[in-house]
């Protein structure tokens, strides 16, 4: 199944933008999906949304996406500007 195009019809019309969007599988094996979801700072807070009400919606879809291959999907959100911070 392809969790990347799954992401990315679910929250190309949440960001403001889609073009700096990177979503990848970063770790798969026989039970486990990790996708990373990478954007700029401010389509980062409207992803995971007041409280991560909107992440923990994004994690339920493809949660049910992956069981259907008997699979758990993990998402994890990042900001491109993390590394200036941190400097």
């Amino acid at each position: 199944m392809n969790y990347e195009a799954i992401i990315h019809a679910l929250v190309d019309s949440i960001v403001e933008h889609p073009e700096s969007l990177l979503i990848r599988v970063i770790n798969e094996d026989e039970r486990n999906i990790v996708v990373y979801v990478a954007s700029e700072t401010d389509d980062t807070a409207r992803l995971i949304g007041r409280k991560g009400t909107i992440a923990n919606a994004l994690r339920e879809v493809v949660s049910v996406a992956g069981k259907s291959e008997n699979k758990r999907v993990h998402l994890k959100f990042e900001s491109f500007d993390t590394e200036k911070e941190e400097e």
